[in-house]
């Protein structure tokens, strides 16, 4: 048997004959050059014929002699494409590859042999063989028919996150892959993400609902090594619990009612780049069990299948849940968050980052006024103190969703351009001295762009006291 030396994606060495032949131009595709394959064939001068012609191309290529040996190699490594000989001692390939597809492998399938018989072609495909390449080829027949495969594969992954993610989203996503705004606590993050984005290290971010989470680790995936490859983002809260397995590991055909076809998991289809999940302490003591043994070895166990299947994923996980409470509480495992908690980032509430708003609001009015085909609303000074002051329970999303409404009805709403008139002294005669507390708090709170330390020293107060009075308001 012969291999490429094995490691880390980004220490992986090139091939034996990748280094004996050298490494030629990815005139088949930028796919083959990152691609793991197994060749499978009695013959010792068709598998060298094989290593020569891909080896230089592919980033992995492995070699059995018979079947017993490709189970082996199948159970310890993952492979994008499987070159298998149909004519073999023993057990033919497409009696093997029947046998693989029912214990879960989800790899293509190329079939090579000497016999194109309609019958042979027919148990082929049915047992998921994706190409028949007929003996003797060139060269170039296996290699496009290799790039096929993976062209198909690509799609196929892609397709399936896309409509993942529009499953998961009822609204138009915008911004979402850049974070906004110049306040202090955004700053940090975005020199946390530059120093923890090329490491493999897993990262936790936790936050208020809104606050941007999916944003922050979008961020991570596209500053790492890993950004060529599918981030997908997975909303735990969002899949039924009892659906929750099968689609982050995958099920075979059969393996529970319904189960009508064998499909990927997500972690699949994340094969090479990021999974980010989304809303982590909402899953059950039982999933939580499986997606620790998960990312500590690095392989999944599809639903109903006999083997593991190893991954290569970089995990972000995210949560609005106290999950140091939780694990007090008994529903979240102490083991698993140890295990994510790696690296945390805490991302701030919108009325703590000052002046991050009326950029957020701006650019949302540019943004959302194309989509709906409507003018921009002016944001006199008025509008701009009132975006300041309020408290944004509901965060950025809230805030996306009252520019929508100010676009539709052509003015902001009325407690925010009646705002200035209020923190210029014309108030009601009716506010009470609890109201009037507040709007002067706020007022100074907005004077120092969100400085709460600076508020709490003019206003001679202490900064607990400032806080004790949000938190109150916040209720």
């Amino acid at each position: 048997m012969r291999s490429t030396a094995m490691g880390a994606p980004d220490l992986v060495a090139p091939s034996p004959a990748a280094q004996l032949y050298g490494k030629p131009g990815p005139e088949f595709g930028p796919w083959l050059e990152k691609a793991s394959i197994l060749i499978v064939d009695d013959e010792p001068g068709m598998r060298n014929f094989l290593v020569r012609t891909l080896g230089p191309r592919a980033k992995r290529v492995e070699e059995a002699a018979d079947c017993e040996e490709a189970t082996k190699l199948l159970d310890q490594h993952h492979f994008d494409v499987v070159i298998l000989d149909n004519i073999m001692p023993g057990k033919s390939g497409v009696e093997w590859l029947t046998e693989q597809r029912e214990i879960g492998f989800f790899s293509d399938a190329i079939l090579m042999t000497a016999y194109a018989d309609l019958d042979t072609a027919i148990k082929a495909l049915r047992a998921g063989a994706v190409d028949f390449v007929l003996k003797p080829f060139r060269s170039n027949q296996i290699l496009n028919a290799v790039a096929r495969c993976l062209d198909r594969m690509r799609l196929r992954r892609e397709n399936h996150v896309l409509r993942h993610e529009l499953r998961a989203t009822s609204d138009h996503v915008l911004l979402r892959d850049k974070l906004i705004g110049y306040s202090a606590q955004i700053q940090e993050i975005r020199e946390t993400i530059a120093r923890v984005a090329p490491l493999p290290t897993s990262i936790l971010i936790s936050g208020e609902s809104g606050t941007g989470k999916e944003v922050t680790a979008r961020s991570l995936h596209a500053l790492s090594d890993r950004a060529e490859k599918p981030f997908v983002p997975i909303n735990c809260a969002a899949i039924p619990s009892e659906m929750i397995e099968a689609e982050l590991f995958g099920h075979l055909k059969g393996a529970f009612t319904g189960a009508q076809t064998t499909r990927d998991g997500l972690f699949m289809h994340a094969q090479g780049g990021t999974l980010f999940l989304d809303e982590v302490g909402e899953l059950s003591l039982a999933t939580q069990s499986k997606l620790l043994r998960a990312i500590e070895s690095r392989r999944i166990r599809p639903v109903g299948s006999e083997r593991e299947a190893p991954v290569d994923l970089r995990f972000i996980f995210a949560t609005n849940a106290d999950l140091e409470a939780e694990v007090e509480a008994g529903r979240f495992r102490a083991d698993l968050f140890y295990r994510i908690n790696v690296m945390h980032i805490a991302m701030p509430p919108l009325r703590e980052r000052g002046d991050d708003v009326l950029e957020l609001a701006s650019l949302f009015m540019s943004k959302l006024s194309k989509q709906l085909g409507v003018p921009q609303v002016a944001m006199d000074g008025a509008v701009r103190a009132g975006l300041t002051r309020y408290d944004w329970p509901g965060n950025v999303r809230e805030l996306r969703n009252l520019v929508e409404r100010t676009l539709i009805l052509g003015r902001f709403p009325a407690e925010f351009r009646d705002e200035q008139a209020r923190m210029d002294g014309h108030t009601d005669q009716d506010e009470t001295l609890e109201e009037m507390e507040r709007r002067h708090i706020m007022a100074m709170v907005h004077k120092t762009g969100g400085n709460r330390n600076e508020a709490a020293r003019r206003l001679g107060i202490s900064r607990k006291t400032i806080d004790r009075k949000f938190a109150d308001w916040a209720d």
